[in-house]
């Protein structure tokens, strides 16, 4: 998708702050961190939200959440990290490409 942001971002089209990568998904800072440690893990296809994903989409999503705990323990998150999926407007979802947010450190925020 052309003007998506995320999308450029793994294209090489907008700089980042990356991570993580492989052929299946890229991981970079937040640039607006709410926490220590406030990553997202993004896809390299283009699924604008969660509830757009289909069953096609099964070996992603699952290699997505399986990537989460390690890319955690490699921020130095032993203790436990929260996982955030935003899905469409009413969810505070703001980018239009599907996203997991990994946060985490002492400086966490609750909920509220």
């Amino acid at each position: 998708m052309s003007d998506c942001l995320f999308c450029k971002i793994v294209d090489g089209e907008i700089p980042s702050s990356k991570v993580f990568e492989d052929e299946h998904i890229y991981v970079f800072e937040d640039i607006n961190p709410k926490a220590d440690v406030h990553l997202l893990v993004i896809p390299k296809i283009h699924i604008s939200r969660l509830d757009q994903a289909t069953q096609a989409h099964a070996e992603l999503l699952s290699h997505m959440m399986l990537s989460l705990p390690k890319l955690a323990r490699q921020q130095g998150l032993e203790d436990g990290f929260r996982s955030i999926i935003n899905t469409g407007p009413g969810g505070g979802q703001e980018v239009d490409h599907l996203h997991i947010h990994i946060l985490g450190g002492k400086k966490l925020p609750g909920f509220h």
